[in-house]
């Protein structure tokens, strides 16, 4: 018996032994120490265009650099001139996929040679997400991508002539160049845009402009070009006729225009309250910096107080914006396990997340073979006209008809400037 519960103490010692063994460190610290090794597991690349170029999507990416940390958030550019520099864009991509910790890279706007980069990266790293945002050739980066998010050319196409018949405007002007009207999307909203305007008794009207990214004028010489045409437009077409134009740097010169001439404005072609606004009406938005609804608020006094109500809209949050903030958003939530890559709901609640607002999202579907694709899908804000409100567009039922109309390459050969 004696020896029996001397060998009951020996085990009872080693048990005691062993529990305090395995409580050599707090269990404070073993939490702590798991959140250090998760907060060091990944970091997120953003690549967007320069400040000048691309404001909205590079503000966007900073101010997700901000919440998550800049050692967190690693952004990179793309040259301004990407058309001639396409070895420069390809490189400002992959250098990216160069830290081992850099799981996940989002390109805002997707232009020439992102593609490229992608299937450079793809080569070497297997385990990176891969995001874009408004693919130039679009859908080209369906080939490599998790995610490529676009404007939606088709109901945008159809919605913005709805919107400027109901305002009442009889006429719409479409403004751009032959590099923009190669692009399949925009060949494509043109195409809805040419049937919408039929629909609803309107006229269809093409005028071209300088190139300001490739062309000879650059930036400055394109933006004084619809400057001095925006008057001889106005009178051409009427009081009565919405001017739309293509690119970014347009989109000021062609406000101030018609602020000052007349006409109306829809929404830009990548949609925001900073798109073209401040500067036309030298609006000093620095104290409202990243705050939409107080930069909404002062742009709509101002465009009342110009005499504009009721004739110029956008977005209320900047799509540029958005998309860069949100795709990240998106990426950190999958790779913490909180969202799944392709799932549209989680897509689009990522983008809420960014901008507060409610998104209408559908996955891109190829109007020649009727095949949806499982990573592309087409987004829309509702439009707001300044002094009027939202117009409700997000609950119009685009008719079926437009989603299966082909694309119209002829125009490219209209805007030769």
């Amino acid at each position: 018996m004696k020896k029996l519960l001397n060998l009951l103490l020996v085990i009872a010692m080693v048990l005691c032994l062993v529990a305090c063994g395995g409580n050599d460190t707090p269990a404070a610290d073993v939490e702590g120490g798991g959140e250090d090794t998760a907060e060091a597991a990944f970091k997120i690349g953003i690549v967007t265009g320069s400040v000048s170029q691309s404001e909205d999507d590079r503000r966007g990416a900073e101010a997700f650099a901000k919440e998550k940390g800049e050692d967190r958030v690693i952004l990179a550019t793309y040259p301004d001139n990407f058309g001639e520099e396409l070895e420069t864009t390809i490189q400002s991509i992959v250098n990216l996929a160069g830290d081992p910790d850099v799981k996940a890279i989002v390109v805002n706007q997707g232009v020439p040679g992102t593609n490229e980069a992608f299937r450079q990266i793809r080569e070497k790293r297997d385990d990176m997400l891969l995001l874009v945002g408004e693919d130039h050739n679009f859908p080209e980066c369906l080939e490599t991508a998790d995610v490529v998010l676009a404007n939606d050319f088709v109901a945008r196409g159809y919605l913005m002539i709805k919107t400027a018949h109901d305002l009442g405007c009889d006429t719409f002007v479409h403004i751009s160049f032959s590099r923009h009207l190669g692009y399949y999307t925009m060949q494509r909203r043109i195409a809805c845009m040419q049937a919408a305007c039929e629909e609803f008794g309107m006229t269809f009207v093409s005028e071209s402009a300088p190139d300001p990214s490739n062309g000879d004028v650059g930036t400055t010489g394109a933006q004084q070009y619809i400057q001095e045409h925006m008057e001889p437009w106005v009178e051409k077409y009427g009081q009565n006729a919405a001017f739309f134009c293509t690119n970014d740097a347009h989109t000021e010169p062609m406000l101030a225009g018609l602020l000052k001439y007349g006409g109306y404005f829809i929404e830009a072609d990548l949609p925001s309250p900073l798109m073209g606004y401040p500067g036309a009406l030298g609006l000093d938005l620095t104290q409202e910096a990243g705050d939409f609804d107080a930069i909404l608020k002062k742009v709509e006094a101002a465009v009342v107080d110009a005499g504009g109500a009721g004739r110029f809209g956008t977005w209320a949050c900047s799509y540029g914006y958005t998309l860069s903030n949100g795709l990240a958003r998106h990426a950190w939530n999958v790779l913490e396990g909180k969202s799944e890559i392709q799932n549209v709901k989680d897509i689009t609640g990522a983008l809420k997340d960014s901008s507060g607002l409610d998104w209408n999202a559908a996955g891109y579907v190829d109007e020649a073979t009727g095949v949806k694709a499982p990573n592309g899908y087409t987004v829309y804000q509702d439009t707001y006209i300044l002094g009027k409100g939202f117009m409700g567009v997000t609950d119009v039922e685009v008719p079926e008809k437009y989603f299966t109309l082909q694309p119209n390459a002829d125009l490219q050969n209209e805007a030769a400037y």
